[in-house]
């Protein structure tokens, strides 16, 4: 009895999703990793990274709208597989691995894009330099630059015109991604977070729902408010 689902599931694995025909086809060939290449920006070099080093569930890649009645451009960030979307219409969206920072476990519901920054100045919290006195010398903020926790480019979030705390942003550790962290919101791979900049609008929903266990199969139910 189970010969049949066995045979299916390696048929699926076989297959990836067609924007075309909004069904999912049989490759002709292997997927190929995305390159991640080095680049010059703004003045800074952001190094390249192995993508054969890059688990494929968090390479950059397009695949079936899991919230198919948001907008194009909304953003969903599921903590719960380490994956961000990037809605392009009612059938695709581009999902991006991430690393979540411990604030961002505890945070579900709705926010608006409010600003973008290219390559941001990173301030750190007083509780953090606390912790870490060295980085009292950052207490009036790190300029941007290669080192800088916040990456290349962030994202800030806000909610009824205030700032909530919460970015999206690059990391020079991309080995973080897929992972948990102690600190941040959600960071990507460089490469990733400058693709993402360049395709947000300002305005833009961002949706992390509280996830139902029908989620388990397939497609994300939102119960924020």
């Amino acid at each position: 009895m189970r010969l049949p689902l066995i045979l299916a599931a390696l048929l699926l694995a076989a297959c990836t999703y067609d924007p075309a025909s909004g069904t999912f086809v049989a490759m002709k060939d292997e997927p190929r990793p995305i390159p991640y290449v080095a680049a010059k920006d703004g003045g800074h070099a952001i190094p390249a990274v192995d993508a054969q080093k890059v688990p494929a569930q968090f390479q950059r890649t397009l695949v079936a709208n899991p919230l198919p009645d948001a907008e194009a451009g909304t953003i969903l960030v599921d903590t719960q597989t380490r994956h961000l979307y990037l809605i392009q219409d009612k059938r695709t969206a581009l999902r991006y691995g991430i690393g979540v920072g411990r604030d961002g476990f505890g945070w579900a519901g709705e926010t608006v894009v409010a600003r973008k920054a290219h390559w941001p100045t990173w301030t750190p919290p007083p509780e953090m330099i606390k912790r870490q006195p060295e980085l009292e010398r950052w207490a009036e903020g790190q300029p941007g630059g290669p080192t800088n926790p916040l990456g290349a480019r962030a994202i800030y979030l806000s909610k009824d015109g205030r700032d909530t705390g919460f970015r999206i942003h690059g990391t020079p550790h991309w080995y973080s991604i897929g992972t948990n962290a102690s600190s941040g919101c959600f960071r990507m791979i460089q490469q990733d977070v400058v693709d993402l900049y360049d395709r947000v609008k300002p305005g833009a929903k961002v949706i992390k729902p509280r996830l139902q266990p029908e989620a388990r199969q397939g497609r994300i139910t939102s119960t924020a408010s």
